[in-house]
């Protein structure tokens, strides 16, 4: 194949790419939005308030990333199924990915309700433990509905239809902002809950979420041909082992990463309400800088895994590979850049307490720094599991986040008194090597399904 052809469709890859994760960024801006909407509330509410609602999130995320990310498993076993024309076998893998997303909502339920007894051992600074544990005893209530519907989300994204994930995830910030309030201050015909109120409202949010998209599942044409609730399928262990074969290595990777964030949380609630709320103003925004690679990266996965369907090899894997990356510097250079300019605007948006928007506003320095590293490692985790190649990365994250990144941030944080600044450096160290090691696998992947297409091509034209 001359390079020629090759370049001229690059612009329709990264076009085709920008398309598709346009809505994925925005229902992850959402998402974000709902973290920023949470800690507003919060902050607005007391110091302590936005203290314990910190460590309750990192203790409702740390456990739910394994499950996000094994859910994971289906946009690109649903995009090969697409890019192969096998379109009739993705209604049975949807409901064998229900089963699963059950389970695994039911097991981390469980695992949540026991979490709060961890808070104390932990370390967590006593005049922060009760806000977190009543935002923890509300906010697990939604776990089962949102397996379910990252289960559905992830069905659409498979199928190149990501609008739906834009749309229901404004729809969910539209339910808590007003209802977060009512139920955190006391308003509207309701009791002021503090953090406790808050937390059942994001759980009542993630209902409403999940009954909406099962609602548009059944309803909506599109999926007719599809027949996804067609019939009752009992849970089959063959198709639910496949879906965990290439699916829990991507949510212990996930978990590796989100996990990195979320202890450090944790360990800098150790330090006071001071640190940990300036540490939540200052993580929250750089998720939300996050959201957008993160939506590149999964709309990338579809492309690749498409791509791989198609038995475009190598070259197409590729190509869908560069157009993802190309978008992702582009981003990252505007997100650094808002905040280098605007860390002290912005952390003031969250809080009237000067000290704590003081201390924030120098750890979003922290975050303009670790930006291009972040979107580069998550692009490379998106296209590699657009191969289905999931176990290599999981042990990279390991030794990445918890063999250079932890350890250091903790050494800086909390052995050399460094504080969150300290922990920060620790998470820019893991981002670098995760960036570096995951773009050097997916070079090498890509080299390998290059020369088995044109093995394939070779063979076809002998025969």
């Amino acid at each position: 194949m001359s390079p020629t052809p090759e370049r001229a469709r690059f612009p329709v890859e990264v076009r085709a790419t920008a398309v598709l994760a346009a809505p994925l960024v925005a229902g992850h801006l959402a998402t974000g939005l709902i973290g920023f909407v949470d800690n507003v509330i919060a902050g607005r509410h007391g110091t302590n308030t936005l203290a314990g609602v910190a460590v309750g999130t990192a203790m409702f995320w740390l456990p739910m990333m394994i499950p996000m990310g094994t859910l994971m498993a289906l946009p690109p076993s649903v995009s090969q199924l697409d890019g192969a024309g096998r379109r009739g076998e993705v209604g049975p893998l949807f409901r064998q990915a229900l089963w699963l997303s059950a389970a695994l909502g039911l097991l981390l339920f469980a695992c949540l309700t026991l979490s709060v007894h961890a808070l104390a051992p932990m370390g967590i600074a006593p005049e922060v433990r009760p806000t977190a544990e009543a935002f923890l005893h509300g906010i697990r209530w939604g776990i089962p509905a949102l397996t379910f519907y990252f289960c559905m989300r992830y069905l659409c994204d498979g199928l190149h239809w990501t609008l739906p994930t834009m749309v229901f995830g404004f729809g969910g910030l539209l339910v808590l902002l007003p209802l977060g309030y009512a139920m955190t201050f006391g308003a509207w015909g309701f009791a002021e809950r503090g953090a406790g109120g808050l937390g059942l409202a994001s759980s009542i949010m993630m209902w409403v979420q999940a009954l909406g998209f099962l609602l548009y599942l059944v309803r909506v044409r599109r999926f007719d041909a599809l027949r996804l609730f067609e019939r009752f399928d009992p849970p089959r262990w063959r198709e639910i082992s496949a879906l965990l074969k290439t699916g829990l290595p991507i949510g212990v990777t996930v978990a590796m990463e989100g996990g990195l964030f979320i202890v450090t949380a944790l360990l800098i609630g150790r330090l006071g309400e001071l640190e940990v709320a300036a540490h939540q103003i200052a993580i929250n925004v750089a998720s939300l800088c996050f959201m957008i690679p993160f939506g590149v990266a999964e709309a990338t996965t579809v492309r690749v895994g498409h791509a791989v369907g198609s038995g475009r090899g190598g070259f197409g894997v590729r190509r869908a590979a560069l157009a993802g990356l190309a978008l992702v510097l582009a981003t990252q250079a505007l997100s650094a850049t808002v905040l280098l300019a605007g860390h002290e605007v912005i952390a003031g948006i969250y809080t009237r307490d000067l000290a704590v928007a003081s201390l924030a506003g120098s750890l979003l320095l922290f975050a303009a720094a670790f930006q291009f590293p972040d979107g580069i490692q998550v692009l490379s985790a998106g296209a590699l599991r657009g191969l289905k190649d999931t176990r290599v990365p999981m042990f990279i994250a390991a030794f990445a986040y918890w063999g250079v990144g932890m350890p250091l941030g903790a050494g800086l944080g909390l052995g050399l008194g460094w504080g969150p600044k300290g922990m920060w450096l620790g998470l820019i160290a893991g981002l670098v090597v995760a960036a570096v090691l995951m773009s050097r696998r997916f070079l090498r992947s890509s080299r390998r399904e290059a020369l088995v297409g044109v093995t394939a091509v070779a063979v076809t034209k002998d025969a």
